[in-house]
């Protein structure tokens, strides 16, 4: 028994590294489930828990470095992450409205807090704009629950990401100066240098991670590689932003917008950033903010409480204001100012980075000897308690709006196997073409339906042998591990068949597939046989969008789609079916879509896109007869997407026989997608078609785009 306790040591607070983890393992687990059975949200379950065995409460544990470490790490992936899941075209879009609540959000807590410094508390007007400055920064502590829920590419999330980086870096720039005025630092010298150093980080992390991003993903598709990198360009960027004199997490956050358009919403390493933070890092950093809270200092006298109420008050009256401004100047509803309040009331990171900065700066000596600081001891522990409150205060209104707002978003959602719905084919022959072929079907689907996916591996009856069998598992096995990787579920089948045309266009018949991708294999081109199967076997006798993929390059490195839109391609029955795929594109990727067709094609995907705006640009394309003039066009970060179409049909042109040729000969560095859009078996013309709710129903994603397109047929 001794020898046990001189292994473990039992003393109160733990000292024994894997006790001590064991326990944070455990409160990760359990708190969030205890609190959520009483209706209070995870995060606060966190919270109270780290209360509750740190310094303050039973003394389980010590606040050391490690718990600040894994701390910062969890606030640093919380800034990262909202970065790298905000959508950039909803954030450029509103950008100006998100400059609006920034300055909202910094403005009223500064007036406030300045006021409120000066004629209640007495403070001296650079300990008053010091205070007031904790008021107009915000942690976005709460924004696990809008990533949970689903609705981080909602406007009003955008609006309140946005504001935070404008407001956090003004509150910060003010602690800056106070601090530098408190110890006589501050002169031209100290304007320019923060000047330069600010304007040479942000370019760095802007410019530089993204082509260093672009260049590591090419090369190395390692999956531990790729997390570890992106983890160092995390760090890597908040180191930079300190070293310019600014916090960290402004850092952290603008890393994330510069690797957002390389880590794909869909992809794998996408889940694997988010699970780890969300199951982990995160979690510290709430458990080390709880450890900070002291529950006794409402017994330390009636200043600190007094202190504490005040602070608590003027930040959640500035911020509710701040919320209810930009509500009524951009007539948002309730819930999304409920998102915009919840996101922007809770106060952590840089409150505590301001209010000990403030407790450290010593500017004189009492009568007693002991030092004036330039914030009180009654300041800081109203902080803490302040934290509290209003973290408890923005958890309860972030869920209460993002589950209305998810509710709504959420449209009536039938059993895939009982409907028409979604169903992508994607027939694989070969090992190396699998990861790319699925990351691609998990794009261009809805993101609201993880099923849907089917992998088949065609065995032709007189190619049988030993290993035939063998094979074939082992590549609808990678197919599935790689869509697991995603959260995705992919059935796979094997199929015994007379020929691999055959087997495929069963498959698609029994099962009634929408869309069939299939992959080619980047050295081999578009050969003979391959053409001859596609045209004369699969295009013939399968009626569903089909879509032949190159890949040269990881489709997430990619910068631009080029699409060659064929002109009337919107008079064929098939345009709803494949412009949706383009658009889940380019919203589960962040990238632009450039399209090239004529000017009537052309109107009409514009009117699409002014209803359901995507980063995308369009120019007049008429030359046919010469295609080649697009290999001025495309660069070879480039995706080349190419609508066909077959003999017959209105949008077919005599030229697109000689796509494959082209391709093989002039862009066999560059990604390419061809498109074979649904054409006949249907309705009897699109007007039919698009009247067809099961067959509409791959569309309602869109919200009510399918009633655009119907306009757009009726008014040809």
């Amino acid at each position: 028994m001794t020898l046990l306790n001189s292994l473990i040591n039992w003393n109160i607070p733990f000292q024994n590294p894997v006790l001590i983890f064991s326990l944070i393992l455990f409160i990760i687990l359990f708190a969030p489930i205890l609190f959520n059975r009483i209706k209070i949200p995870h995060l606060i379950g966190l919270i109270i828990a780290g209360a509750l065995i740190g310094p303050n409460g039973f003394y389980l544990m010590e606040r050391d470095s490690s718990i600040e470490l894994f701390g910062k790490v969890g606030l640093l992936y919380i800034m990262f992450l909202a970065g790298l899941e905000i959508d950039l075209g909803e954030f450029k879009k509103n950008s100006g409205k998100s400059f609006v609540f920034g300055m909202y959000t910094f403005i009223i807590p500064m007036a406030l807090g300045t006021i409120a410094g000066l004629y209640i508390l007495d403070f001296s007007i650079n300990t008053s704009v010091l205070l007031a400055s904790m008021f107009a920064s915000h942690t976005l502590i709460t924004y696990p629950i809008v990533s949970k829920l689903g609705i981080t590419k909602n406007r009003a999330v955008s609006v309140a990401i946005g504001g935070t980086l404008i407001t956090d870096t003004l509150a910060l720039l003010v602690l800056a100066v106070i601090a530098g005025m408190a110890v006589g630092e501050i002169n031209q010298q100290f304007w320019i240098r923060l000047s330069v150093s600010i304007v040479v980080f942000a370019l760095i992390v802007v410019f530089l991670f993204p082509i260093a991003g672009r260049w590591f993903f090419k090369r190395f598709d390692d999956n531990v590689s790729q997390y570890i990198f992106v983890l160092a360009l995390v760090f890597v960027g908040a180191f930079l932003a300190e070293a310019a004199g600014i916090e960290a997490i402004i850092g952290a956050f603008l890393a994330g917008l510069a690797l957002n358009k390389l880590i794909p919403y869909t992809s794998p390493l996408m889940n694997r950033l988010e699970f780890v933070g969300n199951a982990l890092f995160i979690p510290f950093f709430l458990i080390g903010v709880g450890m900070l809270i002291d529950y006794r200092a409402f017994f330390k006298g009636s200043e600190t409480i007094f202190v504490a109420a005040l602070m608590t008050i003027i930040a959640t009256l500035a911020k509710f204001s701040a919320a209810w401004l930009t509500q009524k100047t951009f007539r948002y509803n309730i819930d999304e100012r409920r998102l915009i309040f919840g996101l922007s009331n809770s106060q952590a990171a840089a409150t505590l980075a301001a209010v000990l900065v403030g407790y450290n700066i010593i500017t004189g000596t009492g009568a007693n000897g002991e030092p004036i600081r330039l914030l009180n001891e009654s300041v800081l522990n109203g902080t803490i308690l302040m934290i509290l409150i209003t973290c408890t205060i923005a958890s309860f209104v972030t869920q209460k709006g993002a589950q209305n707002i998810s509710l709504a978003e959420v449209s009536v959602e039938k059993d895939p196997d009982e409907n028409s719905s979604e169903r992508i084919l994607l027939p694989l022959s070969e090992l190396e073409t699998v990861p790319e072929i699925v990351n691609l079907s998990i794009m261009v689907k809805s993101r609201k339906n993880k099923s849907g996916l089917y992998a088949v591996h065609v065995l032709e009856n007189e190619n049988l042998n030993a290993n035939s069998d063998k094979f074939a598992r082992k590549i609808l096995d990678k197919a599935a591990i790689t869509a697991a990787a995603t959260d995705h579920q992919l059935n796979h089948l094997i199929r015994y068949d007379d020929d691999m045309v055959d087997g495929i266009t069963n498959v698609v018949r029994e099962l009634k597939i929408t869309d069939l991708l299939i992959p080619l294999k980047s050295e081999k081109g578009m050969s003979a046989a391959f053409l001859s199967n596609l045209n004369e076997g699969i295009l013939n006798r399968c009626n569903c969008t089909s879509m032949v993929y190159k890949s040269a390059q990881p489709l997430a490195t990619t910068k631009r789609h080029i699409v060659i839109v064929p002109d009337r391609a919107e008079r064929e029955i098939g345009f709803p079916f494949w412009l949706l795929k383009l658009w889940n594109i380019a919203r589960n990727s962040g990238s632009t879509l450039v399209f090239y067709s004529s000017a009537n094609t052309l109107k009409v995907i514009k009117d699409v896109h002014l209803k359901h705006p995507v980063q995308a640009l369009f120019h007049e394309f008429n030359e046919w007869e010469d295609f080649l003039v697009l290999s001025r066009i495309i660069k070879s970060d480039d995706n080349l997407v190419i609508v066909l179409s077959r003999k017959g049909h209105p949008s077919y042109h005599h030229n697109m026989n000689k796509i494959p040729d082209y391709l093989n000969k002039y862009f066999t560095g560059n990604n390419y997608i061809l498109i074979y859009p649904m054409q006949s078996g249907i309705g009897e013309d699109a007007n039919d078609s698009l009247k067809n709710p099961s067959v509409m129903q791959p569309f309602l994603e869109l919200d009510d785009l399918g009633k655009t397109i119907s306009k757009m047929f009726k008014s040809k």
